[in-house]
């Protein structure tokens, strides 16, 4: 990576950054998706409107999580 020009580095430390955080909405959008069908197995008059989904990462979170994988990076 020490040889990668700073707007190719950049570039894929926002990639990295999306993959993670990505990776983190859908493993927590499928453990609420799941938690629903249990619990509607386990209860029909379970209340569906009172499940909270994770919110979808936006811009800002991908590049505050890409400044992070940079402080490591840059650290020696």
């Amino acid at each position: 990576m020490s040889s990668t020009n700073p707007y190719a580095l950049r570039a894929n430390l926002l990639s990295q950054a999306e993959g993670i955080l990505m990776h983190r909405y859908q493993v927590e959008t499928d453990r609420v998706t799941n938690h629903i069908h249990l619990s509607l197995e386990r209860d029909k008059t379970f209340d569906v409107s009172t499940v909270t989904y994770p919110t979808f990462p936006t811009t800002e979170d991908i590049i505050a999580e890409a400044e992070k994988l940079y402080s490591f990076v840059q650290k020696k």
